[in-house]
């Protein structure tokens, strides 16, 4: 499939926080999606019930407390919600692991490809400092348009950092005309460059 053929579903996680002797677990979902045919929409956002409460540090990072979760619904719950946003969806997340591993929750759910937006980044501007989310948007004079399409919601909301992912990936598909390339080149880009600044220090 071609890229510019493909419909992009981009999820974020935000975590109640690891803290010793307990398993992190997700308390906010965020999903977006892009085509270049549809453009951005498909916006969904819910916190999630959670039985371990939010750590302070993790608290600063994102301001969810654990009063916000009050009647939020459990992960497993949203199911049907998930599996219609993400299947037949090449899956969009900003540092893969931490979605991937929350979604072991549905055991051989199938989705995917992933798409790693951090791993973009790295193989397309291997000379930045920074790859983080926020900074990359920052860097590239992205952020005014997230937040234009999100008002009133800010980094590290799991919603704000979904549809950031996918405005950086359409830039990366824009800059680089990769519409007519394969969707391979998206799944696994060339990280070599970066890897060989990191080893030269």
């Amino acid at each position: 499939m071609l890229v510019g053929d493909c419909r992009f579903t981009a999820i974020d996680f935000e975590s109640a926080g690891a803290a010793r002797g307990r398993t992190d677990v997700p308390v906010q979902v965020g999903l977006a999606s892009w085509s270049a045919a549809a453009r951005h929409g498909g916006t969904y956002v819910s916190y999630l019930a959670s039985e371990s409460p939010i750590t302070w540090s993790a608290r600063k990072v994102h301001g969810i407390r654990d009063e916000d979760l009050a009647g939020a619904p459990g992960l497993l719950a949203l199911w049907p919600e998930l599996k219609s946003r993400l299947a037949g969806a090449a899956v969009v997340a900003h540092g893969k692991g931490t979605e991937k591993r929350f979604l072991r929750t549905f055991p051989g759910h199938g989705f995917g490809p992933w798409v790693d937006t951090l791993l973009l980044a790295r193989a397309a501007w291997p000379e930045m400092p920074e790859h983080s989310l926020s900074a990359l948007c920052d860097a590239l004079g992205l952020s005014a348009a997230v937040q234009a399409m999100l008002p009133g919601r800010r980094w590290h909301d799991a919603l704000y950092d979904a549809v950031a992912s996918l405005v950086l990936l359409e830039h990366v598909i824009d800059r680089f005309d990769l519409s007519a390339r394969p969707l391979d080149c998206l799944v696994q880009p060339d990280t070599a460059a970066w890897h060989l600044r990191r080893r030269a220090g």
